[in-house]
């Protein structure tokens, strides 16, 4: 833990704007790990945000200044994850995503947090939805960037994306082990290991490290006991389908919460914009290239202006984009 501290404090040097960073003490006696941005700026809705499997606040680096120039911004690790508590989660995946929901809700209540804007990526988007499902009293907005554990499983195994060959390799060798148990395996070698597998970590926070600073952080986010990441092994199957699909239930979060999406892969496709519209859920996508400066996202097909904005990314791991989210 302390290795993993030492790299966390040379990330978070790299801030300009005031921030705090502390435990928050839940009351069954769980720490979540928080670090607020420009803790001044009471008078709006603050932004929570999320991350995603493997993460930590520290790859919010990107992100932490310019959206707490007009609001504060909390973030947090997980339970389970980071520098936060890593206790036993229940072996299924309702009891498993039902604990996360509730660590953050109790987090928000010991905050005195009375409404957010929460933003989740990857696992982060799936509970943060999860949470707009039971608190949507709590949320002013969703904004989900590249979220894991939407889509159901196709029934044709054609339709499946077959999984890189060296993610196969792995899942053989280490059989029903943890997701990342190759990275504890690796010991010393560990960043390293991150580095082969993900070297474009290390361009996309080029602005900040010219070093291996990220991956550091990322292996010994991941080098202690494996608690998130075996209650995430509970909530999914086969190469990282959720048991419990989103769609099948996002239909269910309030319609007077704004949903906004934004889909990663979409960095792939320059100058080309597309909307969808899933009937069922009542939510329409408005899908962006990253020459797009804003995109919008509404219930029931009803057009909804924002007046503030704040540039993020279309993922933690990049600086890019405009998006809008009401006040």
């Amino acid at each position: 833990m302390s290795q993993l501290k030492n790299v966390e404090s040379r990330i978070l040097q790299c801030l300009q704007n005031k921030f705090l960073a502390r435990y928050v003490s839940l009351p069954n006696h769980n720490k979540i790990w928080t670090v607020t941005v420009s803790p001044e700026l009471e008078d709006r809705t603050p932004l929570v945000m999320v991350h995603g499997f493997g993460g930590g606040v520290g790859l919010w680096i990107l992100n932490m200044d310019s959206l707490s120039t007009r609001r504060t911004v909390h973030t947090f690790d997980l339970l389970g994850f980071g520098r936060s508590s890593r206790p036993i989660f229940p072996r299924d995946a309702q009891g498993a995503e039902d604990e996360f929901v509730a660590s953050i809700e109790t987090w928000r209540e010991t905050m005195g947090i009375h409404k957010m804007i929460l933003l989740g990526h990857s696992l982060g988007g799936f509970l943060a939805t999860s949470y707009s499902i039971k608190y949507p009293e709590r949320v002013r907005h969703l904004i989900l960037v590249d979220p894991w554990g939407f889509p159901l499983r196709p029934t044709d195994p054609s339709e499946i994306r077959t999984p890189p060959t060296w993610v196969k390799a792995v899942a053989s060798v280490l059989g029903r082990s943890n997701p990342l148990a190759v990275l504890r395996v690796a010991g010393p070698w560990g960043p390293g290991l991150v580095q082969r597998f993900r070297p474009d970590f290390k361009q996309k926070f080029a602005d900040f490290f010219d070093d291996d600073t990220i991956s550091e952080y990322i292996y010994h986010c991941n080098a202690q006991h494996p608690s998130g990441e075996t209650a995430f092994k509970a909530m999914m199957e086969s190469f990282g389908w959720a048991r419990r699909p989103m769609l099948e239930r996002i239909h269910l979060i309030r319609k007077d919460v704004p949903i906004t999406m934004s889909e990663m892969w979409l960095l792939r496709v320059p100058h080309t914009t597309s909307t969808r519209t899933n009937h069922t859920s009542s939510i329409l996508w408005w899908k962006r290239s990253v020459s797009q400066s804003t995109e919008l996202a509404t219930l029931g097909g009803r057009r909804k202006e924002h007046q503030d904005s704040a540039l993020i990314s279309l993922s933690p791991y990049c600086r890019l984009g405009r998006v809008t989210y009401s006040s």
